[in-house]
């Protein structure tokens, strides 16, 4: 898919969507706050925890700890769920007490090498595919992360669409369970554009991606862009700031993630255009700070819902 045709095709979904006065920053009408909401009134979004915000802690733990400080929702990994399987853990019975607590999973991340460049590296990648999805589905998650982290430097995006769209097709119909495709600045697929296109070449009603505002902001593909998405392409929001320091773009990386608001990130604005774009799913806190992991990790979740939910505020949504 080249350039204009992207930016055309995304334009006219914004435009179909009839959210434009919501992108220019208008007040959300009395109609538009009788949707859902969450967090006692203050957010059109259940919020999410992504258990890389509190490392350290084991995964039964980190549901508890999710479950206290008032998330909506958990979003754990898979290398958390195949230890607990090895440790004789049951991933049904673990759904069961999330659903218990008052959580639910939004995402598992993720499906990782799992959209390499040749068809005998895909057909080998499947049984770990399958595995992850089986271990998401068990615990009751909506979506599976699907991360092109072997896609390859000069990757073909008609391949990798394809690909995309074979694992969704195994994702809905021996698991009922949707993968969404992630974009990372230090793997092939970086920016959210990229992720969109390949989301689009896929032509199938299912896919959709998962925006970070971080990655946004490190990739340097930028904010504007989610103007153009229709909500219903996107799966869930992954939500974080990043710091003043360092300034320079290139010395920034996953560890330096901070709580919003306490950042350098336009978020309030950044939430306004997601809320424009019709987005019904989780904003999720990821943080990979290895200073909070040094902290009571049930401070850092409670502050980080906290801070999240100021940031909501501010942006009026």
């Amino acid at each position: 898919m080249n350039r204009r045709n992207f930016i055309n095709l995304g334009a006219a979904a914004a435009l179909i969507s009839g959210t434009s006065s919501l992108a220019l920053g208008n007040p959300v009408s009395k109609t538009e706050r009788k949707d859902k909401r969450y967090q006692k009134g203050v957010s059109p979004w259940p919020i999410c925890l992504d258990t890389a915000t509190i490392r350290p802690a084991s995964l039964k733990d980190k549901v508890k700890i999710a479950a206290k400080a008032g998330y909506d929702a958990i979003e754990p990994w898979d290398g958390e769920l195949q230890e607990f399987e090895a440790k004789g853990g049951n991933l049904k019975d673990l759904g069961k007490e999330i659903k218990d607590l008052g959580l639910f999973v939004p995402s598992v991340i993720g499906l990782w090498n799992a959209l390499p460049p040749t068809r005998e590296l895909f057909d080998a990648s499947l049984k770990d595919t399958r595995n992850r999805m089986r271990m998401a589905s068990e615990i009751g998650a909506q979506h599976i992360q699907t991360i092109p982290n072997t896609a390859g430097d000069n990757y073909n995006q008609k391949w990798v669409a394809a690909r995309y769209r074979d694992i969704i097709e195994i994702g809905l119909k021996e698991y009922n369970i949707q993968p969404a495709l992630v974009f990372v600045k230090y793997q092939p697929v970086k920016t959210m554009g990229q992720a969109m296109g390949i989301a689009m070449d896929a032509n199938h009603p299912k896919a959709m991606i998962i925006p970070d505002t971080y990655h946004m902001y490190i990739s340097e593909g930028g904010f504007e862009g989610l103007k153009m998405i229709d909500g219903k392409s996107i799966a869930i929001f992954q939500f974080g700031d990043v710091p003043s320091s360092p300034s320079a773009i290139e010395d920034l990386g996953d560890q330096h993630r901070v709580y919003p608001g306490d950042g350098i990130l336009p978020l309030p604005q950044i939430l306004k255009d997601l809320k424009a774009t019709g987005f019904k799913g989780c904003v999720s806190l990821e943080l990979y700070n290895p200073n909070y992991w040094k902290e009571d990790l049930q401070q850092v979740a409670s502050t980080g819902l906290k801070k999240t939910l100021e940031v909501i505020k501010k942006a009026g949504v």
